[in-house]
């Protein structure tokens, strides 16, 4: 099978990561990937928001599958501009690819399927969200309507800052994504993320994993793309997994069935473990990022039949299975990400730590010069480590990471600070 891979980040390396070992490939293609994907894979010099370029490529190379790996070509259209030249696309059409694209979408469907989630309003003049804040409490959970990268949430601790953050986000902080806002209930509990493949119809699950948002030790600073990630997830058992199969991903299946619009691929469940049970706080539209890396490690056998029948509406009786260890994902991130930061800074002895036994190392971030390898984005190197405990998962993988000499990097310290509290219990 000739495959074309979308996208350029750590997300998408460790896709092509696994792709790459079916043995049912003949060619892997990544658009516009990156310098790491390019070891494995032919890179192609389109932008992954190049919908039509992307078209044009697949259908003139007879690419017999496209992987979309990040949100913003699913938002445009992508899966149905290949679904008019028969190309099948692991990945939403555009109108069930609201469930990320619009956070009001999701919070209605919520409503009317009574699914377990936050109390909410919608809005988009600051006086009416303003008036809003009343009928809630302390911390207040604003959001953009729109995709913002992945830092459209803010949690505003007093009135005073959910009234600025209120006229910020509606004054176009966050451009067009902005121009209506979502301002729910802070829910009480624990993150976890969750993943689902589904053809529509019939639904595969796949496992859970827990990443950092935060960009500093101790959960503190802005909220980033994601710092770390690791899986399994302690606070995920199994009888949590059946609640959210039977409370949250059929009856968001069953909606857009309805609603005329079958979502096709993956969907990711972001979570909140409450006292009260799972709660949705929101969805994405394809594989997390860090979280994928840790599935990918953690998957057993081979992944393209999967997504291929996802893609074309056969996953009925499909299954996978997982590897006991735990796999633990460290990010290294540009100093001042996720603010300003420099890029050109010269990385090295990046194969010395991917050399390390149980170690992977996935690029993000990086561009090839004639001075070798350089950062070329905020967070620019993904280290992941599997190991038969969380903590020798973890350990390992910090001791990848200072192998890596770069000194204009940095990581947070205490990834995966959860389970390793939970295994010394």
């Amino acid at each position: 099978m000739d495959i074309l891979l979308v996208g350029g980040g750590g997300r998408e390396h460790s896709l092509a990561w696994k792709i790459a070992q079916s043995p049912q490939l003949t060619r892997l293609f990544c658009a516009p990937g990156n310098p790491g994907i390019g070891e494995i894979a032919a890179t192609v010099e389109i932008a992954d928001t190049d919908v039509e370029g992307l078209v044009k490529f697949a259908t003139s190379n007879r690419v017999d599958l496209v992987v979309v790996g990040p949100e913003a070509p699913l938002a445009a259209g992508l899966a149905d501009r290949l679904a008019e030249a028969n190309i099948p696309c692991f990945g939403p059409s555009q109108a069930a690819a609201q469930l990320e694209a619009s956070k009001g979408f999701v919070k209605d469907l919520c409503r009317d399927y009574n699914i377990p989630t936050a109390a909410y309003g919608r809005f988009t003049a600051p006086d009416e969200a303003v008036a809003f804040l009343d009928k809630m409490k302390a911390p207040f959970v604003i959001k953009a309507d729109g995709l913002a990268a992945g830092k459209g949430v803010i949690i505003a601790e007093t009135r005073e800052e959910a009234e600025a953050t209120i006229h910020d986000m509606l004054g176009g902080q966050f451009g067009g994504a902005g121009a209506e806002i979502v301002i729910e209930e802070f829910m009480e509990g624990e993150e976890a993320s969750f993943f689902a493949l589904t053809d529509g119809y019939s639904i595969l699950p796949f496992i859970a994993a827990q990443d950092h948002k935060r960009a500093f030790d101790g959960d503190q600073g802005p909220n980033t793309g994601g710092m770390g990630a690791y899986s399994p997830a302690p606070v995920f058992t199994r009888a949590i997994e059946d609640r959210v199969m039977a409370e949250i991903i059929q009856p968001t299946v069953k909606a857009m069935q309805d609603k005329g619009a079958p979502y096709v691929g993956v969907l990711f469940a972001g979570l909140m473990i409450t006292d009260d049970g799972p709660k949705l706080i929101e969805y994405n539209a394809r594989f997390g990022d860090p979280e994928c890396q840790v599935l990918m490690r953690r998957m057993k056998g081979d992944i393209l039949p999967l997504l291929l029948a996802a893609a074309t509406g056969d996953l009925k009786g499909t299954s996978v299975d997982w590897h006991d260890d735990a796999c633990a994902l460290i990010v290294l991130a540009a100093q001042g990400y996720p603010g300003k930061y420099e890029k050109g800074s010269r990385i090295k002895r990046v194969r010395d730590a991917a050399a390390m036994p149980g170690v992977e190392v996935f690029h993000a971030g990086t561009k090839l010069t004639d001075d070798g390898l350089v950062a070329n984005g905020g967070r620019v190197l993904n280290i992941t480590a599997m190991g038969p405990t969380g903590k020798d998962a973890i350990a390992k993988a910090y001791r990848a990471v200072d192998t890596i000499d770069w000194p204009e990097g940095f990581c947070r310290q205490d990834i995966g600070w959860r389970l390793l509290a939970r295994e010394e219990v």
